[in-house]
């Protein structure tokens, strides 16, 4: 085994008294130190998966595997990366290969965004939101979906309402989210029949460390469309295992991804421009 500063740290199996009998099924994780990753992980955990957990953070990954095998007894196996660099997807899928380790199911959760007006904000950035958000997702499901496939798994990306609307003073990490639901949903139509399904998780606000990444302050959390973290991952899992092609947690989310719909483009996004100008005083 690589010593921990190679990127990986593994906790061998151990089986507890109250889950004796544990799944063959293996998920892989991204963004899992946190917020909706974590408690995805802990729902899988639950379940008897192996995990796979990657983010950046190695304390907080070491952290948490200690507590799932520890509240579980499941194989847990832990790969600091920090998915804004182009070459983190390869590396993690050769470490996986090496170690002979197959996965059922992949879930991309990790994005980050940032907010400004474009002509403002830092192109480094930007193009690490676009790395992590767009490219890196891309990249895991090209690698791991064939054996996904043979072992007719499950894909689940995570996206959000803002998938439904162009942001200004967010454009970039809105238009990544839109690209997001439709991969994620013309990869669903390509893999229907086959027994593998493809999931995209659509949230609408939620207290995680993402506010303060983006620099978005307080009055998110305040939002009448705040969502437990715990429910938007339970309704992600859920809507996983059941095959639904697009989940949407909290029903004045969804009253107002249906709007969205319908209503001019040009009045929602000077809309979703009024409300971040006044969150960010632009």
């Amino acid at each position: 085994m690589p010593p921990p500063e190679a990127g990986e740290i593994r906790y061998n199996r151990r089986v507890s008294a109250s889950n004796p009998f544990l799944s063959p099924k293996t998920v892989l994780i991204t963004g899992a130190s946190s917020g909706i990753g974590l408690e995805l992980a802990d729902l899988f955990a639950a379940d008897g998966y192996r995990l796979v957990l990657v983010a950046r953070n190695r304390a907080a990954l070491r952290a948490l595997g200690d507590q799932l095998q520890s509240r579980y007894g499941v194989e847990v196996r832990i790969s600091p990366k920090d998915l804004a660099h182009p070459a983190a997807p390869i590396e993690l899928y050769q470490e996986l290969q090496e170690a002979n380790i197959v996965l059922d199911v992949l879930v991309n959760n990790a994005g980050f965004g940032g907010s400004g007006a474009f002509l403002q904000t830092d192109w480094n950035t930007e193009a690490e939101v676009i790395q992590v958000n767009i490219v890196a997702l891309t990249h895991l499901s090209k690698l791991f979906l064939p054996q996904i496939r043979a072992r007719e798994g499950k894909l689940l990306n995570v996206a959000s309402v803002a998938a439904f609307a162009a942001g200004p003073y967010m454009a970039i990490y809105y238009a990544g989210k839109a690209f997001v639901l439709h991969f994620s949903e013309a990869l669903a139509e390509e893999l229907s029949g086959t027994g593998t399904t493809v999931t995209c998780l659509c949230p609408g606000p939620v207290i995680t460390n993402f506010q303060q990444r983006a620099h978005l302050g307080e009055s998110h959390n305040k939002s009448p469309l705040l969502v437990d973290v715990r429910e938007v991952a339970r309704a992600g899992y859920e809507g996983m295992k059941e095959g639904k092609r697009v989940v949407i947690p909290g029903w004045k989310n969804r009253l107002l991804t249906q709007g969205l719909r319908f209503a001019p483009r040009s009045l929602v996004t000077k809309a979703i421009s009024r409300m971040h100008e006044s969150k960010k005083g632009h």
